[in-house]
């Protein structure tokens, strides 16, 4: 059983169609998304129709509840003051560019969804099972993991967000970071997704896949988003 799992796609409409072609390719058996459909690119209609046409059960994202919800924030973490400000300007265009059909769309993406698949109970949200927004990264410490596992009762728990793709191993159990579709920030362009294959064992793949990465970074000059965005598309980082 092939699992593929994209998140963090964030209005690039380019990479998710050529992350889509990949997992076609790769025969995947489903395709689960963990959220984050816009912001930050300019295609956050084109994205959401994409993901209805292809009927990918998805999980609710930060930035779906903020744009959803016509939030003044997004539950975002910012490095500094600059950030914050260039973060509310994407937030402030995504709302105004983002079709009341779809914003009623995003509302009622659900907070988790739970599968059963060869055995294996998986979880899956955006942040965390604690909290929509919750970084996991791979310097989650080793006991909190666990115990993250442990209260969510399940054996695989999948998680997106951070835009870091890693997976831990913890007696037997899974916890596995999927990174970013559409906006990376672990140093490289390509669009990223996991594909987990799921039999007596459990693989985790991290593919990386090339799109024209520079059509959207053009795309984004030619709106009124920030043209930082701009340079995060085509550097794959933004710190």
């Amino acid at each position: 059983m092939k699992v593929a799992i994209i998140s963090d796609i964030h209005a690039n409409i380019t990479a998710l169609e050529a992350v889509l072609e990949d997992i076609e390719e790769q025969k995947a058996d489903l395709v689960y998304c963990l959220g984050d459909l816009v912001g930050y690119a300019p295609f956050p209609n084109e994205v959401i129709k994409l993901i209805q046409e292809k009927n990918i059960p998805t999980v609710m994202g930060n930035y779906d509840d903020g744009i959803g919800y016509n939030r003044f924030i997004c539950g975002c973490s910012y490095k500094d003051a600059e950030a914050e400000a260039l973060g509310h300007r994407s937030i402030a265009w995504t709302k105004k560019h983002t079709s009341e059909e779809n914003k009623s769309f995003l509302r009622n993406l659900p907070k988790e969804i739970r599968i059963d698949l060869s055995g294996k109970k998986l979880l899956l949200v955006h942040g965390s099972p604690n909290r929509l927004n919750e970084y996991v990264t791979e310097e989650i410490p080793e006991d909190y993991a666990s115990e993250l596992i442990a209260l969510a009762g399940t054996d695989i728990l999948i998680c997106g967000h951070t835009h870091y793709p890693f997976y831990m191993v913890l007696d037997n159990k899974l916890l596995i970071n999927a990174g970013s579709v559409g906006r990376p920030k672990h140093g490289d362009p390509h669009a990223l997704y996991t594909l987990i294959s799921i039999a007596t064992n459990v693989s985790v793949d991290f593919r990386k896949v090339s799109y024209d990465y520079e059509a959207i970074a053009k795309a984004i000059e030619a709106s009124e988003l920030p043209n930082e965005f701009a340079e995060n598309i085509r550097a794959g980082k933004y710190e």
